[in-house]
C-alpha cells in the first residue's frame, strides 16, 4: 500500500509540475533557432530592432520608456559634427570643455591642446571621451549650451518624441534621457552618411602628434567589432558598428549595427544586466532580424514566374514543339534591382508578379527564332522609386517548318524587293486572270438566253385562242 500511494503521489506532483518544465524550457533561448526570440530572452529593459533602409520595426520591448542613453548621445554630436562642422579645421581645447566629471570617460586631452576635427570625432567616437564630445560642441556651435540646443532642436526635426539633452555626451542627468526608438532613429540617420559609417566600424585609430603630445593609439569599446579571445562572446561577424555607453543609473546600453546578404539592422539596447548581457542582447536581436528578412532580385522574381510564349511555324522536329521561354535582361546594367524585404513579402510578390509588372511584345511570334533576339519588354514599377526595364529575350532558337505559307510580313517584304512591277506570266496566272474570266461570261451569256427562252414559253402559254372562247 505504502508503495502504491508513493507511486501515485508521484504522479500527482509530475501533473502539477510538468507545466512549469515546460514553460522554463519554452523560456529558454535557442541558439540553434534565433527566430524564436522572446523579450524574455533579453535581459535588458528596453530594446527595439529596425530594418534599416526602411526603418520598418522588426522587434520591439518597451520601445517608448524613458531611458538614460549614457554615451550612445555621442551618436548624434558626431553626425552633427559632420554635417555642420568643418572637418578639416582646428579644434582648441578649453577649460571650459575639460569641466566634467572625475569619473568620466575621457580621450586624454589638455587645456591649449590643438587638434583636428576629424581626428577628434574618431578618439570620441572609439574611446567615448566626455572631454572630446565638448570640444567638439564648442567648435561647431562655439559653446556647450549653444550645441545642446542644437541637439535637441536634431532631434525634434527627426521625429523623437521621447527624447531630450542636457550635455553633448550622456553623462548622467535626470534631464537627459531618450528612449530605445528615438535612438534607432537617430542611429539610422546617422548610418546614412559615409562619414559616420567609416567611423563607426573602426577599431584603432592614431591621433597624429600636436602641439602638446606625441602620436597616441586608441581602439574602440565596442567589443563587437573588435575580435578579442577574451571577449569571442561580445564579438559579431557581421557588425558594422555603433556605439556603446554605460553608468550606473544607466546600465549598460549599446546601439548596433549589422549588414549581411544585402540587409542592414540597427538595434538599440538600453539597461543591460551587465556589458556581456548587452552584447548577448544585441547579437540575439540581429540574429533574429536576419532570419525575418530575405534578400531577393526582379530576376529571382521572374525565374519562379517566367514569360512562356507558343511560336506558330515551327519545325515539326522541334522537342518543345514551339513553345519558347523567354530570358530578362537589364536595360541599364548598372541599377540595381536586389530587394530586400520579408519572407511573408516576398511570397506576395511571386504571386502578384503579373500585376506589379508590364509586359510588351515587339516581335512576331513566328519562326525562325534565334536565341537572344529581343522579343518584347518586361517594366517593374516598384512601390517607390523608377520603374526598372528589362528586355525579354528569346532563351534558346527555333527552326521553321519546310515549304510553309510565306506570313504576311514576308509577302509584303517579296513584294517590295521585286524590281519587276508586273507578275510573271504563269499558268497558275493564265487560269486566274483569262480562262476564269472567260468562262464567267460564257456562263452568265448561257444563263441570260436560258431565261429569255423560258420567258417566251410561258407567254406563249398565257395567250389564249379566239375559237375557244366561250360566249353566253
Amino acid at each position: 500500500m505504502r508503495i502504491k500511494r508513493s507511486v501515485s503521489s508521484i504522479l500527482v506532483l509530475l501533473v502539477f509540475l510538468l507545466p512549469h518544465f515546460a514553460l522554463a524550457t519554452a523560456s529558454e533561448y535557442d541558439e540553434n533557432h534565433p527566430e524564436f526570440l522572446e523579450s524574455s530572452h533579453l535581459t535588458c529593459t528596453s530594446a527595439i530592432l529596425i530594418e534599416a533602409e526602411t526603418g520598418n520595426v522588426i522587434f520591439e520591448k518597451n520601445a517608448d520608456i524613458k531611458m538614460y542613453p549614457a554615451s550612445t548621445t555621442k551618436i548624434l554630436t558626431t553626425l552633427l559634427a559632420i554635417q555642420m562642422g568643418d572637418l578639416s579645421s582646428t579644434c582648441t581645447v578649453s577649460e571650459a570643455a575639460m569641466n566634467i566629471a572625475e569619473d568620466s570617460s575621457k580621450v586624454g586631452l589638455a587645456v591649449g591642446e590643438e587638434l583636428n576635427l576629424l581626428d577628434l570625432l574618431y578618439a570620441t567616437m572609439l574611446v567615448s571621451g566626455n572631454d572630446g564630445a565638448n570640444v567638439i560642441a564648442e567648435a561647431v556651435s562655439g559653446s556647450i549650451p549653444e550645441f545642446v540646443n542644437l541637439m535637441n532642436q536634431a532631434a525634434a526635426a527627426i521625429g523623437c518624441t521621447g527624447t531630450h539633452f542636457a550635455n553633448a555626451h550622456g553623462y548622467h542627468d535626470e534631464d537627459h534621457y531618450s528612449t530605445a526608438r528615438d535612438m534607432a532613429m537617430i542611429a539610422r540617420l546617422a548610418m546614412q552618411n559615409e562619414t559616420f559609417r567609416t567611423i563607426a566600424k573602426t577599431t584603432s585609430y592614431v591621433l597624429p602628434r600636436d602641439n602638446l603630445f606625441g602620436k597616441r593609439a586608441l581602439y574602440t569599446t565596442n567589443k563587437m567589432i573588435y575580435y578579442t579571445e577574451r571577449y569571442a562572446s561580445s564579438y559579431y561577424e557581421y557588425a558594422t558598428g555603433i556605439k556603446t555607453g554605460h553608468h550606473s543609473a544607466a546600465g549598460y546600453c549599446l546601439v548596433s549595427s549589422a549588414t549581411k546578404d544585402g540587409i542592414s539592422l540597427i538595434s538599440v539596447v538600453f539597461d543591460a544586466s551587465s556589458e556581456a548581457a548587452s552584447y548577448r542582447d544585441s547579437i540575439r536581436l540581429l540574429k533574429y532580424g536576419f532570419t525575418q528578412y530575405v534578400t531577393t532580385s526582379i530576376a529571382e522574381l521572374y525565374a519562379m514566374n517566367p514569360r512562356v510564349i507558343d511560336i506558330s511555324g515551327f519545325d515539326l522536329n522541334d522537342p518543345q514543339l514551339g513553345q519558347l521561354e523567354l530570358s530578362i535582361v537589364k536595360e541599364d546594367k548598372l541599377v540595381p534591382d536586389m530587394i530586400v524585404t520579408t519572407e511573408e513579402q516576398k511570397q506576395y510578390w511571386l504571386a502578384n508578379f503579373n500585376t506589379l509588372t508590364y509586359t510588351e511584345y515587339t516581335h512576331e511570334f513566328r519562326a525562325p527564332i534565334t536565341k537572344g533576339d529581343e522579343m518584347g519588354t518586361l517594366t517593374y514599377y516598384p512601390a517607390e522609386g523608377t520603374p526598372l526595364v528589362f528586355k525579354l529575350v528569346a532563351s534558346r532558337s527555333i527552326a521553321a517548318r519546310e515549304k510553309l505559307a510565306p506570313s504576311l510580313d514576308e509577302i509584303i517584304a517579296n513584294a517590295e524587293n521585286d524590281s519587276n512591277p508586273f507578275p510573271r506570266f504563269t499558268f497558275e496566272l493564265f487560269l486566274l486572270y483569262v480562262l476564269l474570266p472567260i468562262l464567267g461570261i460564257v456562263v452568265i451569256i448561257r444563263l441570260i438566253r436560258s431565261m429569255k427562252k423560258r420567258r417566251k414559253k410561258r407567254n406563249k402559254m398565257q395567250t389564249m385562242n379566239p375559237h375557244e372562247r366561250d360566249y353566253r
